[in-house]
């Protein structure tokens, strides 16, 4: 993957009124055709989907010789090292609101990453993420601005309950509220990452506030793992899920944040319990139940719905 480089910013737009209100000194690209360019956002967030729940089942495999802990320690200082080499941000020249952003939207990862770590260790990987994508459901029906974006909200919501078997009693309460926990730092994240987004050229706000994620949450794998840090073996099944946790989805996201409004990021995150299950049958062996399934087909038809709404948008856009 190349990011562009910080010495060629793009024309960055709020991402939740760009579809209503184009730059009008920004330059389409032509050789680009209009439906490709109104799905490009779409295709961001569904690779950094994928990305990001393959590498929480890889990381469920390493918790056994890390600890959960251990493991977020590792994802997000690879990941830092890694987005700092490929995107080398400027540090001179920005305010002191962009830097207070960066600081918060580093936090606020550090806290996602660390208390859904803390939830997979206790209950299955498909249940955490179906408690977790409710806090993204919840900031969609918050920020909607559309009718219709309520109707996918409410499909998703069905269907991630109904992946979760219509209650959790059965699961460990612990491994449940910091599943919830995760979900509201999920829904912040959100809001930060297209705030640094629109403060930093390319992928620049992200390398540091992963900077900030890394260093905050060093002590806490410290403590719980030590020198099994410095395992080669545990370091390189850590970097595996950087790549795959950290990297690729951060940055994709950030990128469609920006020409993708935020309720529609919102419901499509509502596709992450169908890649959760998946991965984890693939990685883990999980199995998949009809109810499950059943589950799966709901949720993947709110975020079609989402997606086809953006692209009339798009088309609607093009054509005023």
């Amino acid at each position: 993957m190349t990011i562009p480089r910080a010495d060629q910013p793009l024309q960055v737009a709020d991402p939740a009124t760009t579809a209503a209100n184009p730059d009008p000194t920004s330059e389409p690209t032509a050789a680009a055709p209009r439906g490709i360019r109104a799905l490009g956002p779409v295709g961001l967030v569904l690779a950094g989907g994928i990305s990001v729940q393959f590498g929480g089942a890889l990381a469920v495999s390493l918790m056994p010789r890390a600890g959960a802990l251990g493991v977020v320690t590792l994802r997000l200082a690879v990941a830092a090292i890694v987005l700092m080499v490929i995107c080398r941000p400027r540090l001179r020249g920005h305010s002191r609101a962009d830097w207070g952003t960066v600081l918060v939207f580093g936090l606020t990862m550090a806290a996602m990453n660390g208390l859904f770590y803390q939830s997979v260790a206790r209950i299955p990987l498909g249940p955490a993420v179906t408690l977790e994508v409710l806090g993204p459901l919840i900031l969609s029906v918050v920020t909607s601005r559309r009718a219709v974006n309520l109707v996918w909200a409410g499909f998703a919501l069905g269907g991630v309950f109904l992946l979760g078997g219509g209650g959790f009693s059965t699961l460990d309460p612990a491994g449940v509220a910091f599943a919830l926990s995760a979900g509201a730092m999920w829904a912040a994240y959100i809001v930060f990452s297209a705030r640094t987004g629109r403060r930093f050229p390319q992928a620049d706000g992200l390398a540091l506030a992963m900077v900030v994620a890394a260093v905050a949450f060093l002590p806490l794998g410290l403590v719980e793992s030590g020198g099994r840090l410095l395992d080669p073996t545990t370091v390189a099944l850590g970097s595996a899920v950087a790549i795959l946790s950290s990297v690729l989805p951060y940055t994709l996201e950030l990128l469609a944040l920006r020409r993708m409004p935020a309720s529609t990021f919102a419901v499509m995150m509502s596709l992450e319990p169908a890649v959760a299950s998946i991965a984890g049958f693939l990685v883990l062996s999980q199995t998949l139940s009809v109810t499950e399934g059943l589950a799966i087909g709901l949720v993947i038809a709110a975020s079609m719905g989402a997606v086809r709404t953006q692209v009339g948008r798009g088309r609607a856009k093009n054509v005023g």
